[in-house]
């Protein structure tokens, strides 16, 4: 039996409630162990669910789930409602008849790493032999209209890149960058192929993550899903909903999202997205937000909303600006937006990443929904002002606590980061003397000794505070190093590569995590 049909034999349960005790497992699809180059929605997917259950582990949170754009980043997506095509399982295409399984063979992968040039040419050659020979065989009308506030500006966006290398959308012909009625219908007709294989690739991701939530849901786990605020500027929802953002006449923003100088960077961070023109989206009902929410809760039974801090205020940095020290706060959409989005759809299964320059007055938009904020162990122990709030003893209940999040180093790593101050590294923010005192005050906090099983302590520490969900990237589960981090803030590269190897996630450790799991009163609910 598929897991398709296994899904669909069972009645899925009720998505657990945030406010019930529970716990899960961070880890992005990209980083399942398979035969094609990055972890999919297929098979290994489905295995992870089973140990999920087994390890009486209620929540399944990813990364975001569109495709990826700049630096291979989950986080700069080319659409905020499109799955990432390189998430598609292969083998259920060789069922389908559609593929053959010689033409998945000969080809070998790195199994610790995600090498993203190599998975992308091997998947899209793949998918796009499945497409000629799928053709004729489906009826895609139905999913059409289903999605067509966005689909077919998406498709055509896509196939439109292809057919100029490539390139980003403002270096289009004029007629086409600004989106000129007669030209967009000649770019229809001339590239009707290519768009046609663009929905084709979205029909199968929306199939396939259809089974594996089924799935999930049928064995008590639950997804937990990522929007970021803002979007990618070479994106299709920028291209197509230019009006929403400050743009000049040639499409290029007159203005950016970043974060201003502070302790790790006396220059800040400048991100580079288009900000939102917040007086024309409130004009317009919010609707594009609105749609937004809509689709990620058919993906997702909870959404963290990254970067909450911009709903309050956020730091716009002129687009002339090389850094983010030049800029200025401005504020965001608050109360309105998230009024309107639960008129709209009910109450929303948030999570508020309320991490960095908070404000009272953020915490009090926090607060007003109900949502519940996030706590990470790892800055609980350091010199910053802020650090006595990372304490587990002053965790308020509703929140979530993390080991460390994508963008931290594994516990590990982080703990023994003395190796690397010491040789001078220009990377870190903390000096010898800062590592030794954190490890000081780490070990007395947590009791022990000495840091050998660290990883295990810091995880009982997550799961017997008394905040309502915990949450544990995989790679502190098995106890990996510096080498086995997800994502290194402000490097270009290297990124996101991150894979579990093939039967690391044992019986024996999801019958350890269980134990714990159980003895702290955050298993299943059934």
């Amino acid at each position: 039996m598929s897991s398709s049909q296994q899904a669909k034999s069972r009645e899925p349960i009720q998505p657990a409630h945030l406010d019930r005790r529970a716990s899960g497992v961070l880890l992005h699809l990209t980083s399942l162990p398979g035969p094609h180059g990055n972890g999919d929605l297929g098979v290994e997917a489905h295995r992870f669910v089973d140990w999920l259950q087994h390890a009486e582990q209620t929540y399944w949170q990813m990364l975001p789930v569109g495709p990826c754009g700049n630096g291979n980043s989950p986080y700069s997506a080319q659409s905020a409602f499109a799955g990432d095509p390189l998430l598609i399982a292969l083998a259920p295409l060789v069922e389908r008849g559609w593929l053959r399984s010689s033409e998945l063979e000969g080809v070998s992968f790195p199994n610790e790493r995600v090498d993203y040039a190599a998975s992308e040419r091997f998947r899209a050659r793949a998918l796009r032999l499945a497409f000629d020979r799928a053709r004729g065989t489906l009826d895609l009308r139905g999913f059409r209209e289903r999605n067509r506030s966005w689909l077919q500006d998406y498709a055509l966006f896509r196939a439109v890149k292809r057919a100029h290398n490539d390139a980003e959308w403002t270096s289009w012909p004029a007629e086409l960058r600004d989106r000129d009625p007669q030209a967009l219908s000649d770019a229809r007709r001339e590239l009707a192929d290519e768009v046609e294989y663009r929905c084709f690739e979205q029909y199968l991701f929306d199939e396939q993550w259809t089974a594996l939530r089924g799935y999930a849901h049928a064995k008590g786990v639950s997804l937990v899903g990522d929007i970021p605020i803002f979007l990618a500027h070479d994106s299709a929802d920028v291209w197509q909903h230019r009006e929403l953002f400050y743009l000049d006449e040639r499409g290029q923003p007159t203005v950016v999202s970043g974060v201003p100088p502070d302790y790790f960077s006396e220059t800040g961070q400048r991100w580079g997205n288009p900000l939102y023109r917040w007086d024309v989206l409130r004009e317009q009902g919010y609707r594009f937000w609105i749609d937004r929410m809509r689709a990620m809760l058919t993906r997702f039974d909870v959404i963290r909303l990254d970067h909450f801090i911009g709903f309050h205020r956020y730091w716009e940095v002129p687009g002339s600006e090389k850094t983010a020290v030049n800029g200025r706060w401005c504020a965001g959409p608050g109360s309105p937006l998230f009024q309107t989005l639960a008129a709209e759809l009910g109450t929303l299964p948030l999570i508020a990443e309320d991490l960095g320059a908070v404000t009272p007055e953020m915490k009090a938009l926090r607060d007003e929904f109900e949502l519940p904020g996030m706590r990470i162990l790892q800055f609980a122990f350091g010199t910053d002002t802020s650090a006595n709030d990372f304490l587990p003893h002053n965790y308020p209940r509703n929140t979530v606590v993390y080991t460390g999040t994508h963008d931290n180093d594994t516990v590990v790593g982080w703990f023994e980061a003395r190796e690397e101050l010491a040789s001078g590294s220009e990377s870190s923010t903390r000096s010898p003397e800062q590592v030794r005192k954190e490890q000081r005050a780490t070990l007395r906090y947590l009791g022990a000794a000495d840091g050998s099983n660290i990883h295990w302590d810091m995880i009982r520490l997550c799961l017997m505070s008394v905040a309502d969900t915990a949450i544990f990237p995989l790679q502190d589960l098995l106890g990996l190093g510096s080498d086995a981090r997800m994502n290194r803030p402000g490097q270009a590269k290297g990124n996101w590569e991150w894979r579990a190897l093939a039967g690391a996630t044992t019986q024996a450790l999801a019958e350890r995590f269980a134990d714990l799991t159980r003895c702290y009163e955050r298993q299943q609910q059934r």
